[in-house]
């Protein structure tokens, strides 16, 4: 996903421009920094003191010039106003978030009213419109039958390590995603000032293959998901940073779902990452597979 909203900045803004970025629910920081080493300015917000004290970990790591470009806000992304002036930046990300907001409008348009005339919001949502497309692809009739109805993912059984079946981790006993249909959020969008620009799909394939990756950038909600395992890697568990990739947030190298990271290429079980994201980037952007993926980047303009 790091590539699709790298492709929409450069369509966007002139190249070498340093963009005021608001990272809303940034959790462990993991895209802020990538675009704070891009030259950008960041400012990110996370209300949850477990992620900031990660992002802090993170940023005190990087050298000074990177640090100067980064600032960590404590906050609820729903009092954007409280921290900030309407039109303060360029870019504002809001990844993994509406999924845990029971009532997003509201947190839509108080971002919409951050962004300078111009200015781009991202979104990555839960797909409401796929909510069958994975238990179906399982054989989980039950639970593709009940999905199509369903405003949230469902909990699915799951075999635990003792071999008993269980359900997600996950969604126990916590709250269930809730899902965004791209309907509604194009209207949405539309509402508050933000027409819909472009939109892709996130893990069309690979959301069966690699079950239940966490999430993209180690924001909230600060799910516990169990990195998949390979088909054929022995064993191998890539790093949080490749599940990031959008097969997800896939396989990424350093950002939250973005481009493949080195030593990747080959997951001693002759899987080739390179052609699996090669897969999923064309999937994302090619009608009618993005129309099916777990995930929806949404990508709206400021008039």
């Amino acid at each position: 996903m790091a590539r699709q909203l790298d492709e929409q900045l450069a369509g966007r803004f002139p190249l070498g421009q340093r963009l005021r970025v608001l990272d809303v629910g940034m959790g462990r920081g993991t895209q802020a920094l990538r675009l704070a080493r891009a030259g950008h300015m960041v400012t990110g917000l996370e209300d949850d003191p477990a992620m900031i004290s990660a992002a802090h970990e993170a940023l005190a790591a990087e050298p000074q010039g990177i640090r100067e470009r980064m600032r960590i806000v404590e906050g609820d992304g729903r009092d954007t106003g409280v921290h900030f002036l309407p039109g303060s930046f360029d870019v504002v990300l809001c990844h993994d978030v509406l999924m845990w907001v029971a009532e997003p409008d509201p947190l839509l348009a108080g971002l919409a009213r951050m962004l300078a005339p111009g200015g781009l919001l991202s979104l990555l949502v839960r797909n409401g419109d796929a909510l069958a497309f994975g238990p179906g692809l399982r054989g989980d009739w039950s639970g593709a039958l009940a999905a199509f109805d369903a405003t949230a993912r469902l909990p699915r059984p799951r075999t635990g390590s003792d071999g008993e079946t269980e359900t997600e981790p996950a969604l126990r006993p916590g709250p269930r995603e809730r899902a965004d249909r791209l309907a509604d959020l194009t209207a949405t969008l539309a509402g508050i000032g933000a027409p819909l620009h472009a939109w892709y799909g996130v893990r069309v394939f690979t959301d069966t293959v690699f079950p239940e990756p966490p999430r993209a950038d180690g924001g909230s909600p600060h799910a516990g998901f169990a990195p998949a395992v390979l088909p054929g890697a022995t064993g191998t568990t890539p790093p949080v940073g490749a599940h990031a990739a959008g097969l997800h947030s896939g396989f990424g190298g350093g950002s939250n779902i973005g481009d493949v990271g080195g030593g990747f290429g080959d997951m001693s079980g002759g899987v080739d990452l390179g052609t699996l994201l090669a897969v999923e980037e064309r999937a994302g952007r090619t009608d009618p597979y993005r129309a099916v993926a777990a995930l929806l980047h949404l990508c709206g303009v400021r008039g």
